[in-house]
């Protein structure tokens, strides 16, 4: 802690020197505001931006004379002088298309022109929030090119770039003000349900592909970054208010509203704050697919049936009437049976809530740059989410809070990110034990052969029926005979085993889960450049995390009380313009290391060059290291999801997962047991591989234990302003070692299986190495097999195939007379050897081709504006837990007016997204997304 004092004070030393402040409006033509504009230290990375009503109030070190360069998207760039401390600038700026000449942050961690940036890199800021036709901010991200938003639920979006999509996405990274939005327990982001609301939005910057050099083991595959507004210059109150309807075919139209207010007050030049509440409320969209998982085509008169959204009917089993009769094999038969289930309808609440709110405490002890902030963030929401099943998450919390001190050339952070589950349980498990609260697995299927059989003979000889007529009958028969009282949903008896169950935290009775997770982290930045007289751009920085898991053993295994780690790591980098700054050099290094596992260095290294006479096209080529740390999940879960026991493969969590199951009679016969014990230890030491068991030649599997995954990445990119023209082109190449992958395998609750190589026993391992083994455990491992004694279980390890993915973007932007029109095309593709690797499962889960467009006008006439979005996508696989299948290709059109009222600094929308009502769905399982229509009154946005 004195350390951390002494280089504070240090620090707040450096921020002390004199400033220059300079004040000023950037307007249009029509002297008009214009919000958003870059004000740009020429030669330097220093700027700040316009607020709503285009003013501005830059701050420097720098010494007069010098100049200041504004732009902002379809203007032309303009050049002041700076001759006194104190001045004041008007600005007016002229028509023109200089898309890459917004400022970004993100690429380099510091101030640079898209156009020089070393790295592909999206913007989204205040101009495009006003003119988004989705119904958020957040929606309209998906119109960025090489962007894709999957949609879990209608307050669950997930962000993702370049692949590898799923809802739990953990190789994409969110920040908000530079706090890492992940749910603790969960990995993921969830979305911007707990996140940033669109009045405090001053800009978004999306970093698609790996950034680990300057970010760590989350940047894998990208990063989004969300930055508040200042209150020292976003002043006021702002408020919006949304309404309309949500259509859907399964749910109808229902209600939706949004809103929100900002409050934000500089008491002086020292001291700001300000607060920011917002509501949204809708009907989510309902799952209600009957599609049966395990007969395509087949429905409910399948007596193994298994419904895509239909929960419970996963308990099944092969009922031998012949044995249970003690009948001679083959007189009756035998047959697949899943118990009766309960639709997806019966067991959530589609209510769908998003209740976000911050406080902010801005200090500027000298009135300068140097800035103190006290800031915390608490999201509370209602949504649908789907991961290895689907979890109704009502009442979930997530807070951030944090403290951080920063100028021009440092920063120091420190935040705090926790969560609460609320009353998030499992539908499936809901539906499972709901149906055995009521009647036993083993009763259900005793009723169910005890009405069969009868049935089925009678069938035959009474009726004269043909076995396959017979067997209809006796199926029906048998359902409705095991059904005889089952619990109806709406009924007094389902509310209340349904309420008992979903608050019963132990999923072999009940289905909710616990989860208090929280992470505490660290991390700072240093800009050393204006010691050195910018003659580099070099920056150090580092961070530290602290996990700490708590889900009382609902998730993870942390039964005995939280589990703690941590991780921890440093960067360096060197931006230098060479050939009269021309020619941009961009080096970095990251060194990481996490408590597993080994410490990993990423490096990146960029070249960006400009070229013409009016340096308006730039080449740029990339290559950097990165990887991925195993989650908490990967390395601490202990869950039973229903088809496997999910087991974390941290060297300490193989022993802490402990579960009793029970044997067989035929079991019992050979150990003299009715229980065994299970530790996850057996699922990577002595287990089958679920394949060869459903090849019927069991082959002993020995599961490594998960290290992180490594990518090196390639990228090349050409920008270029020709005429009214914006044209900017990537295309990148990653190659993938280690990559994180599940594997299934059955542990048997008795016996050995090394050695057991294509269902026979032996004394040579996989590789030929002679080793020590017992026949005899041997033998009943795979008696174990016979007797139906073991259990599925899914690992957490790395695969040794080679994986690449390449693809690529290109993007033009133009301006038809006052007309704004853009288009873009993405392409994505997965370079594996399907055939040496058949089994493997990526989650790829990402379309090959993709075209977005835009055209609009701001100003078609005075205080009137529109815009009209199109988007298409390409078919694609989907591989998740939950399900597999194939996502039809689909077309979106989003559509809005706008209209302002300068004298009540209001704006009113009319807009609507999926305008054509063709229905889509981007994963399966979840609901089909509908139609959204909406009329929205903002002020003084």
């Amino acid at each position: 802690m004195k350390k951390l004092m002494f280089v504070s004070l240090m620090l707040l030393g450096l921020a002390t020197y004199g400033q220059t402040t300079v004040q000023g409006k950037v307007v249009d033509e029509n002297n008009e505001p214009i919000p958003g504009a870059n004000v740009v230290l020429k030669g330097k990375a220093e700027g700040t931006t316009t607020d709503f009503d285009g003013n501005f109030t830059f701050n420097t070190d720098e010494e007069p004379p010098f100049q200041l360069q504004f732009s902002s998207i379809g203007f032309s760039d303009f050049t002041a002088n700076v001759t006194s401390n104190n001045q004041t600038l008007t600005i007016t700026l002229s028509e023109a298309n200089t898309l890459l000449d917004e400022i970004v942050i993100s690429a380099s961690r510091t101030p640079e022109r898209i156009f020089e940036s070393p790295v592909s890199v999206e913007r989204f800021g205040l101009r495009e929030i006003k003119n988004t036709t989705a119904e958020s901010f957040y929606g309209g991200l998906q119109n960025l090119k090489g962007v894709d938003i999957n949609t879990n639920s209608l307050t669950f979006q997930s962000v993702n770039t370049r692949g590898f999509a799923t809802f739990a996405n953990n190789r994409f990274l969110q920040l908000v003000d530079g706090m890492d939005n992940t749910a603790p327990g969960l990995n993921f982001v969830l979305g911007n349900l707990v996140g940033m609301s669109e009045l405090d939005v001053q800009s978004v910057e999306i970093l698609p592909g790996a950034s680990s050099a300057l970010y760590g083991a989350g940047a894998f595959n990208g990063i989004l970054f969300m930055t508040s507004k200042n209150p020292f210059d976003f002043q006021g109150i702002s408020a919006y208010f949304k309404a309309g309807y949500t259509e859907q075919e399964a749910a109808g139209n229902n209600f939706y509203k949004d809103f929100g207010v900002r409050a934000a007050h500089a008491f002086s030049d020292k001291v700001a704050v300000k607060a920011n509440l917002s509501v949204l409320t809708g009907e989510d969209w309902h799952a209600n697919s009957r599609v049966d998982l395990n007969n395509p085509g087949a429905d409910r008169s399948n007596p193994g049936y298994d419904g895509l959204n239909v929960y419970g009917d996963e308990v099944a089993t092969i009922l031998d009437f012949d044995a249970a009769a003690g009948f001679p094999s083959g007189t009756v038969g035998s047959a697949f049976i899943s118990r009766t289930g309960y639709d997806e309808a019966d067991l959530a609440n589609y209510n769908a809530e998003s209740v976000k709110a911050d406080f902010a405490l801005h200090y500027r002890p000298f009135a300068n740059d140097l800035e103190v902030i006290l800031n915390s963030r608490i999201g509370r929401g209602t949504t649908i989410y789907q991961g290895a099943n689907r979890y109704a998450v009502a009442g979930f919390t997530m807070q951030q809070h944090r403290l951080e001190i920063k100028n021009d050339n440092f920063f120091v952070r420190g935040y705090i990110v926790s969560e609460n589950s609320g009353d998030a349980y499992d539908t499936r498990f809901a539906a499972i034990n709901v149906n055995r609260a009521w009647k036993s697995d083993t009763q259900w299927f005793t009723d169910y052969a005890s009405a069969y059989i009868p049935t089925y003979l009678g069938s035959i000889q009474g009726a004269g029926l043909s076995p396959e007529q017979a067997s209809t009958q006796a199926h029906i028969a048998g359902r409705q005979a095991a059904d005889q009282g089952r619990l109806i949903p709406g009924t007094p008896g389902f509310e209340s085993a349904f309420n008992s169950v979903i608050n019963n935290g132990d999923l072999t009775t009940g289905a909710k889960f616990v989860d208090k997770t929280k992470f505490r982290h660290v991390n700072g930045n240093y800009n050393i450049a204006h010691l050195i007289d910018d003659w580099a751009d070099i920056q150090i920085g580092g961070s530290f995390r602290e996990y700490e898991l708590n889900s009382q053993g609902t998730i993870f295994t942390d039964i005995d009380g939280p589990i703690k780690y941590n991780e921890y790591g440093a960067y360096l980098q060197v931006q230098k313009k060479f050939l009269d700054d021309r020619l941009k050099f961009t080096g970095s290094a990251r060194f990481d290391k996490n408590e597993f596992f080994d410490g990993f260095v990423s490096p990146r290294v960029s070249f960006a060059y400009t070229l013409g006479e009016e340096r308006n096209h730039n080449l740029r080529v990339s290559v950097q290291q990165g990887f991925r740390n195993p989650t908490t999940q990967d390395l601490f879960i202990g869950l039973n999801a229903g088809r496997a026991i999910l087991v974390g493969s941290a060297p300490d969590n193989l022993d802490r997962d402990v579960r009793t199951f029970n044997v067989s009679e035929s079991g019992q016969a050979l150990i003299g047991q009715s229980t065994v014990q299970l530790v996850g230890r057996a699922a990577y030491e002595n287990a089958f591989s679920t394949g060869s068991l459903q090849a019927g030649t069991p082959n002993t599997v020995e599961t490594p234990l998960v290290q992180p995954e490594e990518i090196t990445a390639f990228e090349a990119g050409y920008r270029a302003q020709v005429g009214r023209f914006t044209i900017d082109l990537s295309g990148y190449y990653n190659k993938y070692k280690n990559f994180l992958a599940n594997t299934t395998v059955a542990a048997p609750f008795y016996g050995e299986t090394k050695g057991i190589i294509n269902g026979v026993p032996g004394n040579v391992d996989s590789e030929g190495n002679t080793i020590d083994v017992d026949p005899l455990q041997q033998q009943r491992a795979l008696q174990a097999l016979g007797n139906g004694d073991y259990q599925i279980y899914q690992t957490y390890t790395n695969s040794e195939a080679d994986i690449n993915s390449y693809g690529g973007t290109v993007g033009v932007d133009t301006k038809i007379g006052n007309f704004d029109l853009g288009v873009n095309y993405t392409f994505a593709e997965l370079d594996i050897d399907e055939g040496k690797y058949p089994n493997l499962r990526t989650n790829f889960n990402t379309p090959k081709h993709k075209v977005k467009a835009s055209f609009g006008n701001a100003a078609l006439f005075e205080n009137f504006g529109f815009n009209v979005n199109y988007r298409w996508s390409d078919t694609y696989y989907w591989e998740a837990s939950f399900a597999d299948g194939q996502i039809p290709a689909y077309t979106v059109l989003d559509a809005q007016v706008n209209y302002s009222v300068p004298s009540m600094k209001s704006i009113f929308k009319l807009g609507g997204s999926n305008l054509l009502g063709d229905e889509y769905y981007t994963a399966i399982g979840t609901g089909f997304i509908g139609s959204i229509y909406y009329l929205s009154w903002t002020i003084n946005p």
